[in-house]
């Protein structure tokens, strides 16, 4: 398993011809006092499979807040398939909406992706604190 690229956006979408559209990509959020709601926030990332990784493949998304204690976690499930192996490695593109996420406290979050005993970062977000924020 190998992740090619992971980002927070405002919205995503898969399309058909094995492109995505990434729409409004952050880094931070800020707010004026903890714990503080985001409203929405697409999780985009993109996975390469080994070739000895087929068929199905159950999967977590964590999101650790600054001490690495799980906030939210979402548990899925992939087909991954040889359709174009021969061109290139069988990958996964995920859009994943996350809606009313509660962030406890000010720092550094990240998003980990795990399957099996494996686990990758993905991207990290930055809850910020501003008495001046929208």
């Amino acid at each position: 398993m190998k992740v090619l690229y992971s980002v927070i956006a405002e919205d995503a979408q898969l399309r058909h011809d094995g492109r995505m559209d990434v729409h409004g990509i952050y880094h931070e959020l800020y707010a004026r006092g903890f714990p503080a709601r985001q409203d929405k926030l697409t999780l985009v990332t993109t996975i390469e499979w080994d070739a000895s990784e087929r068929g199905a493949i159950d999967f977590s998304v964590n999101l650790l807040d600054p001490q690495r204690s799980p906030v939210l976690t979402v548990n899925a499930q992939t087909q991954v398939e040889d359709q174009y192996a021969v061109h290139r490695p069988a990958r996964t593109q995920m859009a994943i909406p996350i809606d009313g996420i509660v962030f406890p406290a000010v720092g550094t979050y990240e998003f980990q992706l795990t399957v099996g005993d494996h686990s990758e970062p993905l991207t990290p977000i930055y809850l910020i604190e501003d008495p001046d924020a929208h």
